[in-house]
């Protein structure tokens, strides 16, 4: 009965911190703002994506820092990375190339984080803001403290993942047991398809 009960606290606390972060936006002066990967369609970013490139160029616009650095590998067949798609997108509407960097490494957030910090520490970054979705960033600012980029997110709000709150709670859940997960395995939670990994 104690152990069930000690379960069910850190699963509850776990969810309750999941939910407390994606409702919080820890905006500040950064090196650099990271985007994290998800789906694009010949270049063209999907839904998803696009709402985290916003919240990016918002970032940028506001002088929070000077660069962007998007995320994200390809997908077989695929003419684009993520992130090439995600750098295309932040240059057409106004950021200058070079001070957007492309990670087109990681199928998963932690390979993504884990190339993250070793751009970072090559570039002398020390700070970074993380873009995903609310329900995402716990654990994506989780695994690039952990590789030692001090980290805070600014989650996107808009997009399909924030519409109903059916689709929240799913998130919730879903990154609830990604999170206790990787506590316990430092292995990613394969959670691919829909932005999360």
């Amino acid at each position: 009965m104690g152990s069930l009960l000690v379960a069910l606290l850190v699963v509850g606390g776990t969810a309750f911190r999941v939910w407390q972060v994606a409702r919080a936006d820890d905006r500040r002066p950064v090196d650099i703002v990271v985007v994290l990967g998800a789906a694009q369609y010949h270049g063209k970013p999907s839904d998803v994506l696009e709402a985290r490139l916003n919240q990016a160029l918002k970032l940028y616009r506001a002088g929070v820092t000077d660069y962007v650095v998007t995320v994200g590998g390809r997908q077989t067949g695929d003419a684009y990375t993520e992130a090439q798609a995600g750098k295309k997108w932040l240059s057409s509407n106004g950021i200058p190339a070079d001070h957007i960097v492309e990670v087109d490494v990681g199928e998963d957030t932690l390979g993504s984080m884990k190339a993250v910090a070793n751009l970072a520490a090559d570039r002398g970054w020390d700070t970074a803001l993380i873009v995903s979705d609310p329900w995402h960033s716990l654990r994506a600012r989780t695994m690039a403290s952990d590789f030692g980029l001090e980290s805070w997110s600014s989650p996107a709000r808009s997009g399909p993942v924030v519409q109903t709150r059916e689709f929240q709670f799913k998130y919730i859940v879903r990154e609830t047991g990604g999170l206790l997960y990787y506590r316990l395995t430092h292995a990613p939670a394969e959670l691919n398809g829909d932005g999360l990994g």
